[in-house]
């Protein structure tokens, strides 16, 4: 079965989001909702929902042109319509009576072997299908988006005993490779994987933060990066996903579970959130929460909220012993003496411990598990990694000395060593049965850590890495923290254009860390700044464009293969190489005037180069100056791979993958296919309009300075991009060489790092991570 066109029932904040992202994918969908009562447009709500997701913040759509493939209608005049759907999303309220109403309205209209699914978080299928015609649970499954659904990436799918196969497989094959989802497939129990667990996990957090009276600065402090939860922790996370979203998630888990289930011991009521959500205090999406931006004197304070008075007060930096120690390990900081230690041993002990419990009830196996609270509330780790991390014999014998109860799993994972091992270069997991089995991926799955396993790497150094993925292909992995260039990264860049032209066909950039490269290290040059190594600044200048150049015209293809972040230096990389396979979820631009300085690595070139060849646009010198200019003048920032495309970050032709685990083989796929035949690029050359083009650009900033839009050191940063790309004092009539315009950014960005006031950008960059407007 063929996912071609979909529909969506119900245009409520999860439906419209999951009708954007499929839009995303490409594919038409079909988004109704009621006839509001009394409306001249009966398609009102649905138009609405749309109207918001071009709005939304953050984007719910890669690109606005997306919702284009969005076509509002209502349930009324349109169900018929839902004939023409493979896939059909039911995204109403959490009605059972609703829902099944609907259910059988669509079984009416709907074409044979069609797929429909639920959103539900909290209904059982079973509870949803009972009394349904048999031809609709044959094609009936839950299909558990997070949200927001583009950046969430878990996908939980539930299947009905007489669920066909095929239908689960065509849509569980469409939601990974087409929509990027992370498929988990669940048991039919309350909550499924994720929600079980971690609402549990919340619902501890916050009762064990009040019984050891933590502020809630603290809790966050414990419960966030030391133990591998984002760093907004509990409270802060319950600010960001909606306070009032929690008495919901409550209630219908209490009343699905059974009596003797543990989530029952450490649920209670909150008076404080119950106060708070009535006065409108529902977190980031109402007037705050646990936290909020108050304005104090003009200026916006953040205040964070006394657990004990109700009160807010200015929020405070915690200082915790144990958060320091953590620094040595989950282990160090659960042993700490602190409240701090002391609250993260009664929450990860408690919420570990259920975890363990429940399979194989909510899930055949651990990893499953695992993965479901990686990819849905963004763990770092999942719960038997961390029990790992901990030590499962340790953890069961403290559990054990405390009187707690040791599940039947974790005494086996304890006996066999723990819930995970390395054999034969392969990962394993603990079966319920109690024997390990190989973690296998998907076809068209290739993970870089996997082959971290099985291999020593080609070459290495403290910043990069180079290594065999097979077939002839290499792959070169940055790793320095946040993935910043220095001195040791363009090394690599060489060495692996040398290594690779004499063993391999070709070269992918990739690595799996949250950002493919911030860019370069600026901290290493505002230090050689400040005691005037203005040679060692150069120098780094010149080996950036240099192994740049080495990549670009390379005897081999070199495919780029981001995710995350790619900004500056890390852009500049991808602009030369020979494709790019981009994971959707990209963030390009070239960002240095930001820290008041120009693209130097060939940013500015390989920009200019692309517009200069776009045929689609108009002729002449100029415009490619112009649209050069304007993308890095402002530090554009492309929101999506779709949105890098139409500032020639990428080109056109650049391949965009949706599945970040499916990346790395994508990228290897593009490499074998251009490496047949290959031959390098011919340098492109230039013909600029020199001083009338940078007159031009002059005026432009300049009146933005007038109007307050532009700041004094802005107009002096913009000049001297101005002059590089306008290519200095040439004439239209000449002919100027790649090196020519290299240059020009080179002696752009040795003027501007020695100024002050972009000196002075750099360290506030780095002291806040915010750009200084001066």
């Amino acid at each position: 079965m063929a996912v071609a066109k979909t529909a969506v029932v119900g245009a409520g904040v999860m439906g419209a989001g999951i009708a954007a992202h499929i839009a995303n994918a490409g594919v038409p969908v079909l988004l109704l909702d009621i006839v509001p009562k009394g409306a001249t447009n009966r398609n009102a709500i649905a138009e609405g929902a749309i109207e918001r997701l071009l709005k939304n913040d953050p984007a719910a759509l890669m690109h606005k042109r997306n919702a284009g493939l969005i076509e509002a209608g209502n349930i009324e005049d349109d169900l018929g319509r839902l004939a023409e759907a493979d896939w059909i999303v039911e995204a109403v309220l959490e009605d059972v009576a609703i829902k099944q109403s609907l259910y059988r309205r669509i079984e009416g209209v709907r074409k044979p072997g069609s797929a429909v699914s639920s959103n539900t978080s909290t209904i059982p299928l079973a509870v949803l299908t009972a009394g349904l015609p048999a031809s609709f649970a044959r094609d009936f499954l839950i299909t558990h988006f997070f949200n927001p659904p583009r950046y969430m990436r878990l996908l939980e799918i539930v299947a009905g005993p007489t669920t066909r196969p095929e239908t689960t497989a065509a849509i569980a094959a469409f939601a990974d490779v087409a929509l990027g989802k992370g498929v988990v497939t669940c048991k039919d129990t309350p909550g499924f994987i994720a929600n079980r667990i971690g609402a549990f996990w919340m619902q501890c957090a916050v009762a064990e933060a009040l019984d050891a009276g933590l502020t809630v600065e603290e809790a966050d402090a414990v419960m966030g990066r030391p133990i591998g939860v984002p760093k907004t922790g509990i409270f802060a996370l319950m600010d960001l996903v909606g306070l009032d979203l929690q008495p919901h998630v409550d209630r219908s888990l209490a009343g699905a579970l059974p009596k003797d289930d543990a989530y029952h011991g450490v649920r209670r009521d909150f008076p404080l959130m119950t106060k708070l959500i009535a006065e409108g205090y529902t977190g980031r999406k109402g007037k705050g929460g646990f936290y909020r931006l108050a304005l104090t004197e003009g200026a916006r304070v953040k205040e964070a909220i006394d657990l004990g008075t109700g009160d807010y007060r200015p929020a405070q930096r915690p200082r915790l012993d144990s958060v320091e120690a953590a620094k040595g390990g989950l282990r160090a900081l659960v042993e700490h003496p602190d409240k701090g230690g002391r609250y993260a041993w009664r929450v990860l002990s408690r919420t570990l411990g259920y975890a363990a419990a429940l399979v194989p009830q909510i899930a055949d196996d651990v990893a499953s598990v695992d993965r479901a609270m990686r990819l849905g509330f963004n763990w770092k780790y999942g719960p038997f990694e961390l029990i790992d991390r901990l030590e499962a014999k340790w953890f069961a014998e403290r559990l054990a000395a405390e009187g707690a109860t040791v599940p039947p799993l974790l005494g086996r994972a304890a006996a066999a060593g723990g819930f995970y091992r390395i054999e034969g270069g392969r990962r394993q997991y603990l079966t319920t049965g109690g024997d390990y089995a190989d973690l296998r991926r998907p076809p068209g799955v290739l993970l870089l850590s996997d082959i971290k396993l099985a291999a020593p790497p080609v070459a290495r150094n403290g910043s990069a890495s180079l290594w065999d993925i097979g077939d002839g292909i290499a792959c070169l992995e940055f790793h320095s923290k946040m993935n910043a260039l220095d001195s040791d990264s363009l090394t690599m860049v060489r060495q692996a254009v040398d290594i690779v032209g004499k063993r391999f066909k070709g070269l992918v950039i990739h690595n799996e860390a949250d950002n493919f490269s911030v860019g370069a290290n600026i901290g290493l040059a505002l230090f050689a700044a400040n005691v005037a190594l203005w040679p060692m600044i150069e120098d780094l200048v010149t080996q950036g464009q240099t192994a740049y150049k080495a990549l670009k015209y390379a005897p081999f293809p070199v495919v780029g293969a981001p995710a995350g972040l790619a900004l500056g230096g890390g852009c500049e990389v991808l602009l030369h190489c020979t494709a790019v396979q981009a994971h959707a979820e990209t963030y390009m631009g070239l960002v240095e005037t930001g820290v008041g300085l120009v693209p130097a690595w060939g940013g500015c070139k390989e920009l200019l180069a692309r517009w200069t060849a776009d045929r689609g646009r108009p002729g002449g010198p100029m415009p490619p100056v112009a649209r050069s200019f304007e993308t890095i003048s402002m530090a554009k920032i492309a929101r999506s791979a779709a949105e890098a495309k139409e500032l020639l970050l990428l080109r056109p032709e650049d391949g965009v993958t949706m599945n970040r685990e499916r990346l790395l083989a994508d990228a290897k796929a593009v490499a074998l296919r251009l490496a047949a035949g290959y031959t390098a690029p011919t340098p492109p050359e230039f013909r600029l309009p020199g001083p009338t083009a940078r007159v031009a650009l002059q005026l432009a900033v300049d009146g933005f300075v007038a109007t307050g839009k532009a700041t004094a050191h802005d107009r002096t940063v913009s000049l001297a991009l101005a002059e590089v790309l306008s290519g200095g004092d040439t004439d239209v009539v000449d002919t100027l060489s790649e090196d020519a315009v290299l240059a020009g950014e080179r002696r752009a960005f040795m003027r501007l790092v020695r100024h002050p006031a972009t000196l002075a950008r750099v360290e506030h960059m780095l002291e806040t991570g915010k750009p200084l407007r001066n």
